[in-house]
């Protein structure tokens, strides 16, 4: 379509290569609008995802009757204390409140 911006910039030849970086050249082009967007839902869809996953698993029964956490003495105990669960389901809120800021703070860069 020809009102869509170039994706792939063209190669730079050698001689623009050796001038300065500011020796009349123009800033780059923001990318374009819908990579933008694209690129924030994936992250915000990730953070909730994965936050959701921290705060909830280890009060299931997937954590405490985790094979490999029962074959390991020594860590068992420690993984099915109120601590650990605590601390991770803290990082799991604090992987949500990530994505909440990431859509308020968000910003489209236009041309």
């Amino acid at each position: 379509m020809p009102h869509q911006q170039n994706l792939f910039p063209p190669e730079v030849s050698e001689s623009e290569n050796s001038r300065p970086p500011h020796a009349g050249k123009l800033a780059d082009p923001p990318t374009p609008l819908w990579f933008q967007r694209l690129s924030i839902v994936i992250l915000v869809v990730f953070c909730f995802y994965v936050g959701l996953l921290l705060f909830l698993l280890p009060w299931t029964r997937y954590w405490r009757e985790n094979h490999y956490l029962l074959t390991l003495s020594s860590l068992g105990p420690l993984m099915n204390s109120g601590i650990t669960r605590g601390i991770v389901s803290g990082l799991g809120l604090l992987d949500v409140w990530i994505g909440i800021t990431e859509i308020l703070d968000y910003h489209e860069y236009r041309a």
